[in-house]
């Protein structure tokens, strides 16, 4: 894949997908939202990846839109907005609905559609000097098309005050409100990144897969027959699956389940070849 706006490595089966627009604080324009969405629909496709890692270069996470590609946007009809919005859209959808575990790795600024990079993730771990802002209307915007996955993450009381005040606010007000899950000094970012990483390993890829498809399905859902028939098919689907039995009998064995031994043998293989261990800080990556 050509890319030109992305920078993806592929290191002991975690894919590192950063944002390589530093001059302009990463913000993203057509052509990053089309290198996301090629990329994240290929990496949620290739069965050597375990687990996607979304970060950024550069003192900023993302500062939202590009300022070119805000300036050829004021100039668009209204269908060709339409096809623009639908576009980052189905970039966000994309990343929300990846069968791999994304984690957002977030430094710096993450303002407008940066936030809604990072609620797209499932997990999310933040430099504890990292800022945030839903910045949509002071230039007279709404920030819709974030808008599914910031209010899923923080709940509709706390989305109304930051997406209409447009104020900005601090890791730990975003960690006190849902946005993220662990607040890290800068220094120890890439350390908690990879703790996360490590325990992701221990976990079955089809489960995962099964399990994010699960929560979209349930969450807000009423507590019906409907719900009842559909969650228990769901186990009961998973157990009689090759990964349930797997699991299960790697358990009761005390022994190590077919996926940690694959991630085990691949990573030694790795550091094999590459003659050291290069795992440790994702900046190596």
């Amino acid at each position: 894949m050509n890319l030109t706006t992305l920078d993806v490595q592929i290191v002991h089966r975690v894919a590192v997908i950063w944002l390589a627009r530093e001059a302009v604080r990463n913000a993203f324009n057509e052509t990053v939202i089309a290198e996301l969405t090629d990329t994240f629909r290929a990496l949620g496709a290739d069965e050597s990846v375990r687990a996607i890692v979304l970060a950024a270069k550069g003192p900023a996470f993302c500062a939202g839109a590009d300022l070119d590609w805000m300036r050829r946007m004021s100039g668009y009809s209204l269908e060709e907005n339409r096809q623009d919005a639908r576009t980052l859209a189905d970039m966000l959808r994309t990343i929300y609905e990846c069968p791999k575990p994304v984690i957002a790795r977030v430094q710096g600024d993450a303002y407008a559609g940066g936030i809604g990079l990072v609620a797209a993730c499932d997990v999310a771990v933040a430099a504890l000097d990292a800022e945030f802002c839903l910045s949509e209307t002071r230039l007279g915007l709404v920030p819709a098309t974030i808008s599914p996955y910031v209010i899923r993450a923080i709940g509709e009381r706390q989305a109304r005050r930051y997406m209409v005040t447009a104020e900005r606010f601090t890791a730990s007000e975003a960690f006190r409100i849902g946005l993220v899950h662990e607040l890290a000094p800068p220094d120890e970012l890439d350390a908690r990144v990879n703790a996360l990483l490590g325990v992701l390993m221990t976990t079955s890829a089809a489960a995962v897969a099964s399990t994010k498809r699960l929560v979209r399905e349930v969450a807000g859902q009423h507590v019906d027959d409907a719900l009842l028939a559909h969650t228990a098919e769901a186990i009961a689907q998973a157990r009689a699956s090759d990964d349930g039995k797997e699991g299960v009998l790697a358990f009761l064995s005390k022994r190590k389940s077919r996926w940690v031994q694959e991630f085990d043998a691949a990573q030694a293989a790795a550091r094999a070849a590459a003659g050291e261990d290069n795992g440790d800080d994702l900046r190596d990556a």
